[in-house]
């Protein structure tokens, strides 16, 4: 591909490209929760991951104002779409999880603490946003239905992440506002997407990897919990819910697999990772468990590690940067783009 189709093509590089960002952050972290069980490879493992999520938030920001100078129009189209809107979350949501590994490694920075602030603003606009439209009175049903995804947790839910560094910040109070955001939504979306595949049926086999996310806000919500003083009882029960959707998801995991690679793939980063990360978490207290965290977090790294080297491929055939073809049965599904 040639340097001018190249950034032709960014045209085609949504906020969905931001899940990497926050699949990468999200397994820096879970190897953070590492370091008591395999100590310094851990921490830089950790490390490493972090600065390659730290590389890739650089990139796709410079690609994305780059997109938003010359395409403007399908930078809006994104932001007005019945189903690609939730992604915009992706991006305020990066923003939370790059100073949260900054500080769970170094600590306080102020160029932390001005990141996460305009992160957690952003995720609760984000939601805000994603509210607002489900009241325009020009919402069609369909479209209404359509976006009922478990995409939809990436804004609704995204709002938990804040607390995960907020208390170190100095944050404790607004941290625990956006929690408690997140923890008023997240039965509510939850619903409406169950709601939904009796309204409209499950979402379209592309989006198929997009179920994995249902593990995020159970998974987030007690490690936040916990940074918040939640009782552990209220921990574990998140860690039950969350081993539920895992176990859930990976039922869809063989259907996922048969299709070619996309960025909705990326979509199963981030909840894997927490899912590892709160495993760890909670490993320590029950004893022989700990082998098996280990072994899960080994997992979901060769994982994301594949997903990276499929990104890269598709990237360099040309497959990833470019217009998708429509979702079979529903017109209005060209979301991965």
């Amino acid at each position: 591909m040639t340097q001018r189709a190249f950034f032709a093509s960014v045209q085609h590089l949504g906020f969905a490209w931001f899940a990497m960002v926050m699949g990468l952050s999200g397994l820096s972290l879970a190897w953070l929760r590492a370091v008591p069980h395999w100590g310094p490879v851990a921490l830089q493992v950790s490390l490493g991951i972090g600065a390659l999520a730290g590389f890739v938030f650089v990139l796709l920001m410079g690609l994305t104002l780059w997109r938003w100078v010359h395409f403007p129009d399908v930078v809006l189209e994104d932001v007005r779409h019945p189903l690609r809107h939730v992604f915009v979350a992706a991006l305020p949501s990066s923003l939370v999880l790059l100073p949260t590994v900054w500080v769970g490694h170094q600590g306080y920075s102020l160029w932390a603490d001005v990141l996460w602030m305009l992160g957690a603003v952003g995720l609760l606009l984000s939601t805000v946003g994603v509210v607002w439209r489900w009241l325009q009175s020009g919402m069609t049903t369909a479209d209404f239905w359509q976006g009922m995804t478990p995409a939809l947790f990436i804004p609704v839910v995204g709002n938990v992440l804040p607390a995960l560094a907020g208390v170190t910040l100095g944050h404790p109070v607004w941290a625990a506002a956006q929690y408690g955001v997140a923890i008023f939504l997240w039965p509510m979306g939850l619903v409406l997407v169950l709601v939904r595949i009796g309204m409209v049926g499950l979402w379209p086999q592309r989006l198929l990897p997009s179920t994995f996310i249902t593990i995020a806000p159970p998974s987030v919500l007690a490690l936040s919990g916990h940074q918040l003083g939640a009782p552990d009882t209220l921990v574990h029960m998140f860690w039950g819910v969350s081993l539920f959707f895992t176990l859930v998801s990976l039922t869809v995991l063989k259907r996922c697999l048969q299709q070619p690679f996309g960025m909705p793939f990326w979509g199963m980063s981030f909840p894997l990772a927490a899912s590892a990360a709160l495993s760890l978490h909670l490993a320590p207290a029950q004893g022989g468990a700990h082998a098996l965290a280990l072994a899960w977090l080994a997992s979901i790294t060769c994982f994301i590690a594949g997903l990276l080297s499929a990104t890269v491929r598709g990237l360099l055939k040309g497959h990833l940067l470019a217009p998708e073809a429509p979702f079979s049965g529903l017109k209005t599904a060209d979301v991965g783009r």
